[in-house]
């Protein structure tokens, strides 16, 4: 039986309309968009495969989600699936499906996930391990905090997203500097963070029906924070073949219980941890919705699938086969794959030897 399937997509990006291709194959979904763009923003030959569109003017805006979804329903028939992979949506689209009574992440698990200080209090409650963290919302709390927890210590948004607006303070100058510039207040706290030292991962996972079925390890080289203080260092994140060792038992643990707590039910999570040495791994962030591209094309090429796809099938029609770990991958804005990680880590090495990428 042929599923009607909204994909909520604010803008055309290259990523997402890659997302929306993946969906528009699928032989069992009939695909239909909403979009702020107009429908000619998409390929003709992605929008020759979808069965509707509707045009709005705020894509964050629920009500106008709901009002644009009836539409389609009208021409499509009822939807079963409201989706859409931006981290900044999973809230909006949480609050529409609730109203049309379509299944998916609760408004509750999506508040969960999109809030930071909310999920660490989570995470805490079900002894996940994380860093310590304040909500300040004032210039005393946050100098009880650094009192606290001691320098250098981390400052980002609450609803932040892939490591935007997000600073290292290491001294008492640069906490000045910081309250100076972005005054926390009752209506914008911040949320403040211990600095974890560490070697910095990302865990991307599917779970199903309540359970963790598949999952991938990327390590940063350096970490993100790193390479927004200073622009002129290569980004590199690599994918190992072998994951299943020992060594990332801990993390498994901790992310299937988690995500249980969050509340993810069925979906793709990209969670950031930190190994710390001695077996111990301390949670940052975790977000209900695929990785940023980057991660999302080494999945593809260290797996042999379309990730792109196997997304929308998860989502759509609640189907996922875990794939195995071909090869070892890596990105430092050229995509080199092999069977042996270390020929991927020495290409790597390479990479970042002889390219710089400046700005201007």
């Amino acid at each position: 039986m042929t599923q009607h399937v909204i994909f909520v997509a604010p803008f055309c990006m290259h990523a997402t309309l890659r997302f929306i291709a993946g969906g528009a194959q699928l032989s069992d979904v009939a695909l239909s968009v909403i979009s702020q763009e107009p429908a000619e923003k998409i390929p003709a030959e992605i929008r020759a495969r979808l069965q509707g569109h509707w045009r709005i003017s705020n894509a964050l805006d629920p009500a106008q989600i709901v009002h644009a979804a009836r539409q389609l329903e009208k021409q499509l028939g009822t939807a079963t699936c409201l989706m859409g992979p931006l981290e900044q949506l999973q809230v909006p689209l949480a609050i529409a499906r609730e109203t049309m009574g379509i299944t998916g992440l609760s408004v509750e698990a999506s508040l969960n996930f999109r809030d930071k200080s909310r999920m660490k209090t989570v995470l805490a409650q079900a002894n996940v391990p994380c860093a310590r963290h304040a909500l300040v919302r004032d210039r005393n709390a946050a100098h009880a905090f650094a009192q606290k927890v001691g320098f250098p210590m981390v400052v980002k948004p609450v609803a932040g997203a892939g490591g935007k607006s997000t600073f290292r303070l290491n001294h008492d100058q640069d906490l000045s500097a910081f309250l100076e510039r972005f005054p926390p207040n009752p209506a914008q706290p911040s949320l403040f963070e211990e600095f974890v030292k560490g070697q910095e991962y990302s865990f991307d996972s599917v779970m199903l029906n309540g359970e963790l079925i598949w999952h991938s390890i990327s390590r940063y080289i350096p970490s993100p924070l790193e390479v927004m203080e200073n622009p002129w260092i290569q980004w590199c994140v690599l994918l190992p073949r072998d994951i299943d060792g020992p060594e990332f038992d801990p993390i498994r643990e901790a992310a299937a219980a988690g995500l249980k707590a969050l509340g993810l039910n069925t979906g793709l999570s990209h969670m950031e941890w930190f190994k710390l040495g001695n077996d111990r791994i301390a949670l940052s962030e975790v977000g209900a919705r695929p990785p940023g591209p980057q991660i999302t094309s080494l999945l593809s090429y260290a797996h042999d699938i379309d990730f792109y796809r196997a997304w929308p099938q998860l989502m759509a029609l609640g189907e996922f086969e875990p794939p195995a770990r071909r090869y070892a991958t890596g990105d430092g804005y050229i995509i080199v794959r092999h069977p042996e990680t270390r020929v991927v880590e020495q290409a790597l090495e390479e990479i970042v030897r002889i390219i710089r990428i400046e700005l201007e």
